[in-house]
């Protein structure tokens, strides 16, 4: 790590070639690694286990959209006020929808955002279980239903929204910095 992204001081581990592999295409990709994964290149397991969820919910085969599960990290780290989440999220709901506006409404109040029924029923699903998961009951779930969402999709909501949940506060404990580049991406 050539900066310091959290408050912890952690160096970075040798990177197996595969791992550098990685580390070079995000580079390729977007012209700079993401600082969450630079703050678990401490540990080459750590890091694995990180990007094998990641990759999985946000980027496996889902009824969701790509934009869709974007759309549930920054509404889950706008209710968590988790800054690194809200900056990189935001940065990729602009990119996925072409739409500036979108992102920034889900990041200041996802209710005014200009979204699909399905699209709003998941969001509240999302903050209600970001709130009090131990409340959801079969309800919140026909809900889904009713909105056009299968049981897998309501799986995925669920698991996208658990996933930011607990990244949220990983990051905000760890004071885990945006990388500047997001900032000003896509808009």
């Amino acid at each position: 790590m050539t900066e310091k992204v959290t408050a912890l001081d952690l160096p970075m581990a040798d990177l197996p070639p595969e791992t550098q592999r990685y580390f070079d295409i995000c580079t390729e990709k977007l012209g700079f690694i993401p600082n969450v994964l630079q703050s678990y290149a401490h540990n080459v397991d750590k890091l694995n286990a990180f990007t094998g969820m990641y990759n999985d919910l946000m980027l496996g085969e889902s009824g969701l959209s790509k934009l869709e599960r974007e759309m549930i990290a920054v509404v889950v780290s706008s209710h968590n006020k988790c800054f690194y989440c809200l900056v990189s999220h935001g940065a990729a709901v602009r990119q996925l929808s072409g739409k500036p506006e979108l992102g920034e409404a889900l990041v200041m109040n996802y209710r005014v955002a200009d979204v699909t029924p399905k699209q709003r029923a998941m969001l509240d699903f999302a903050v209600k279980m970001t709130e009090a998961s131990a409340k959801i009951e079969e309800p919140d779930r026909q809900i889904l239903r009713d909105a056009g969402l299968s049981d897998a999709d309501i799986w995925d909501v669920a698991a996208v929204a658990s996933f930011y949940n607990m990244s949220n506060r990983f990051s905000s404990a760890v004071a885990m910095e945006p990388n500047a580049e997001y900032h000003s991406a896509y808009r």
